[in-house]
């Protein structure tokens, strides 16, 4: 008898324990932030979320920081996105500044950082807003340092796409953390000799940027923890983002290649 209830104990705590179980993986989902699981596909790292959206286009969080990356698309793209605290923009094309968007979705909170060139198509609604930001330039703020990068092109057919001095891409520190975008560049000095970081978009499509092997040369040289192919629709269609995987790969086990989907509507 003694042994036929200590039999049912045993049951009713296993019980007990699996109802507790799930009831913790419930309560994890409904108390994960927005932005880690809508708009898709998200990826999440000490403590920072990226949200791909399309193109050049992504919503980050850095520890509760909402950062919206060149945002385009109109404000119902970001509906169901948190507010932004700050903007990120890196150049005057279409694909980068989209006025009507950033009207559409800043908020009294919210900080742009542009490089000049920007800030000159901004209206003046927004121009309040807004920090200058140019290549080779410090801001603190956020709790973070916020550097600009310049980024070019150095093919002499491609010269024409963006100029030296004109865009940023953006480095990112918090924490001794440090986050790369490289906006619209090619493989450039500038990126190569960056140091230490953890996290780098990187861009990659013809004829605007460079070639997959090119990206893949670039990252191979700075040597980022992880790296996330970004901006890879070029006028021939997607680039082929497995192949920059596999040659940053077999050049460096280390760095870690993630993919996520910057095109769910192709």
């Amino acid at each position: 008898m003694k042994k036929l209830a200590h039999l049912l104990f045993i049951a009713i705590v296993c019980i007990a324990c699996k109802n507790t179980s799930e009831k913790t993986e419930s309560e994890t989902i409904i108390d994960t932030p927005l932005e880690e699981v809508d708009g898709g596909e998200a990826a999440t790292e000490k403590g920072f979320t990226i949200n791909p959206v399309e193109h050049a286009t992504m919503v980050l969080n850095w520890d509760g920081t909402i950062i919206y990356v060149d945002p385009v698309g109109g404000k119902e793209t970001f509906s169901k996105f948190t507010e932004p605290d700050m903007v990120l923009i890196t150049d005057i094309h279409g694909d980068h500044l989209d006025t009507a968007t950033i009207e559409a979705i800043a908020v009294e909170k919210t900080v742009i950082f542009a490089p000049k060139a920007v800030f000159e198509k901004l209206p003046e609604n927004l121009q309040n807003k807004t920090q200058v930001i140019n290549n080779s330039d410090l801001i603190n703020d956020f709790e973070m340092t916020i550097e600009a990068i310049p980024m070019y092109n150095l093919r002499p057919e491609a010269l024409k796409f963006h100029e030296k001095g004109r865009g940023n891409g953006y480095v990112l520190e918090k924490n001794g953390e440090r986050i790369y975008i490289s906006g619209d560049t090619e493989d450039i000095p500038e990126m190569r000799n960056l140091k230490n970081i953890d996290i780098a978009f990187v861009c990659m499509n013809l004829p605007y940027t460079m070639t997959v092997e090119k990206a893949a040369e670039a990252v191979l040289a700075f040597k980022p923890k992880t790296v996330y192919p970004y901006h890879y629709r070029g006028t021939e269609g997607l680039s082929d983002v497995a192949k920059f995987k596999s040659l940053v790969e077999a050049g460096n086990p280390d760095i870690k290649v993630t993919q996520l989907d910057w095109y769910p509507n192709k």
